[in-house]
């Protein structure tokens, strides 16, 4: 499992950016997160060691453009470039979470086709207003692999209409951070059902810093916040 950020910085464009991560790192480090440029790993899948390999080996999941979005405006024509590498790293696998599912077809390789099969795209929905627009999209488009992600869930969502064969799981976790936003677990279990009742793949990825459960408000490290996930034991697989 490797990281590949080709691009840095971002633009906040729901509710589910108010307290973005990428924002907070920056802040840290006295950066302007809003200031979008290229890394120095823009070529990291074609990179190789003095002996000749590849840097990222044969068979590794890629977690891809996670200081940004792949799908930003500012990164149209760096994304033609991004995609000729992907298409070249056949022998990886890909997985880019988006909150722009509808720039998705914004130069998109030309040999496309029904999609790379070394590519999961997965749509971010972190309420019924973002569901309501982003999954009907993802759905219509050629994509081999498709996912959802709740995250940060924000409040009780219905997926049921968007819980189609081609889905291939549902992810869900709460908020990070100190100004995070309550996570209740009733909302966690609702989406576990509707994933129970469609056949489609469950995961409990963490649960925020502000979880509720049972009634009670619980402040939970960020050290914990997947362990406690975990020790839940809800996930499903078909």
């Amino acid at each position: 499992m490797s990281q590949w950020n080709p691009w840095h910085g971002c633009h906040k464009i729901s509710a589910g950016c108010l307290n973005c991560y990428v924002y907070r790192i920056d802040a840290s480090f006295d950066r302007d997160a809003t200031i979008i440029s290229k890394t120095a790993n823009f070529n990291l899948p074609l990179k190789k060691t003095r002996g000749g390999d590849y840097k990222l080996s044969a068979g590794e999941i890629v977690y891809t453009c996670f200081s940004s979005d792949f799908f930003l405006e500012e990164a149209d024509e760096w994304r033609i470039e991004a995609w000729q590498m992907i298409r070249l790293r056949s022998d990886l696998h890909f997985y880019i979470i988006t909150k722009r599912i509808d720039r998705f077809t914004v130069n998109l390789p030309a040999d496309w086709g029904a999609g790379y099969d070394n590519v999961s795209i997965c749509s971010t929905c972190e309420n019924q207003d973002r569901a309501d627009y982003r999954l009907p999209i993802l759905l219509s488009l050629p994509i081999r692999h498709k996912a959802i992600i709740c995250e940060p869930l924000l409040e009780q969502i219905n997926l049921s209409p968007w819980l189609h064969p081609s889905i291939e799981g549902v992810i869900v976790g709460g908020e990070s951070g100190k100004n995070a936003r309550t996570c209740d677990f009733n909302w966690v279990l609702d989406l576990r059902a509707q994933c129970v009742k469609k056949k489609v793949p469950f995961h409990f990825k963490q649960t925020g810093a502000r979880f509720v459960k049972d009634g009670h408000l619980y402040f939970i490290k960020r050290q914990d916040q997947h362990v406690q996930a975990a020790k839940a034991a809800i996930d499903f697989d078909v």
